[in-house]
């Protein structure tokens, strides 16, 4: 599962998760150790390389060494791309940064999202900035990616809107073993 931040990767990715019984992976959960510090890029690899090794697993986020370049798509059989408007994307994640620097919502490894972020500029220090920044470019590199040969192996699942997402749902719902979900 791929998409800006704020476009509601992980809570769709967990609810995929849910439906198809398997495990979820949220990358930012283990990229980000205690005090926001990455972890060592081969250690990152690693774990992400162990966590898809099982037969079925939903890996939400972005970091392409790992996801397009690494073995998340390797092993993967279908993106599935969260791509909402700009507008809706900044209102979901101005929306929940707020409410988690308000209520000290703890994030991964005792994280939470700090107060004088809501009004850095820097994309590295503000997860506002960096989805207003980042969002043509996750445009330009899924849309490239989309088209064959560099993933042919992958069927791209690309939604736009919440009625896509619950219409996609729907179909993966009644889905039988084994068979993938299209395009809703």
């Amino acid at each position: 599962m791929v998409g800006n931040s704020g476009s509601g990767k992980t809570f769709l990715s967990r609810r995929l998760a849910e439906l198809l019984d398997v495990p979820h992976v949220e990358l930012d959960a283990i990229h980000h150790l205690a005090d926001w510090e990455p972890i060592d890029p081969e250690n990152f690899l690693r774990e992400i390389d162990t966590a898809t090794t099982a037969a079925g697993w939903v890996v939400d986020g972005n970091y392409s060494a790992v996801v397009m370049d690494g073995p998340v798509w390797r092993r993967a059989d279908t993106v599935v791309w969260v791509d909402p408007p700009r507008r809706t994307v900044m209102y979901q994640v101005v929306t929940r940064t707020v409410r988690r620097a308000v209520h000290r919502e703890l994030l991964w490894n005792g994280n939470r999202e700090p107060w004088w972020s809501l009004f850095a500029w820097d994309p590295h220090e503000s997860i506002i900035r960096w989805a207003w920044t980042q969002h043509s470019k996750y445009r330009q590199r899924y849309s490239a990616a989309m088209r064959p040969p560099a993933y042919s192996h992958l069927d791209f699942v690309r939604l736009r809107r919440r009625t896509d997402i619950e219409s996609w749902l729907g179909v993966v719902a009644k889905r039988t073993p084994g068979e993938h979900p299209a395009p809703g």
